[in-house]
């Protein structure tokens, strides 16, 4: 499957202005992270990090975890997707960087509008370290 590498800068594609202006703070906070390579693997994603952390990921998950105004709401952070609605073979079809500081994905549910920051991203990994460290 290809996937983009293409870099696009966040628009207004479901996003206030307070969550872009969130964006480009954590942008600056956080330009010594980054995610050198995303691997799309079915219904895992793999990401290759800067400080050389191997990233999984489950496709479910970080679609439940979409940050992005249609999934939840801007004033109260109230979530708006249900799980339940959420496909059990969801997969990411393809992926865009956005500028320095986080990733797009495009889900197999037609759903585009989520841009997962780094940060963010790296707390919701999956892998056996990071779930050891929470526990």
């Amino acid at each position: 499957m290809a996937h983009s590498s293409r870099t696009v800068l966040p628009g207004r594609m479901g996003y206030t202005e307070l969550q872009m202006a969130d964006a480009r703070k954590r942008e600056s906070v956080n330009s010594n992270l980054a995610a050198e390579k995303v691997e799309i693997d079915g219904q895992r994603i793999l990401i290759k990090w800067s400080d050389g952390h191997q990233g999984v990921y489950e496709a479910k998950h970080l679609r439940i975890s979409c940050g992005c105004a249609e999934c939840i709401e801007e004033w109260s952070n109230r979530k708006l997707l249900d799980p339940a609605t959420v496909p059990a073979d969801i997969r990411a079809e393809d992926h865009l960087m956005v500028g320095k500081y986080a990733v797009q994905f495009l889900w197999s549910d037609s759903h585009y509008t989520g841009i997962y920051p780094f940060d963010v991203l790296r707390k919701l990994c999956q892998c056996d370290q990071c779930e050891e460290n929470r526990d």
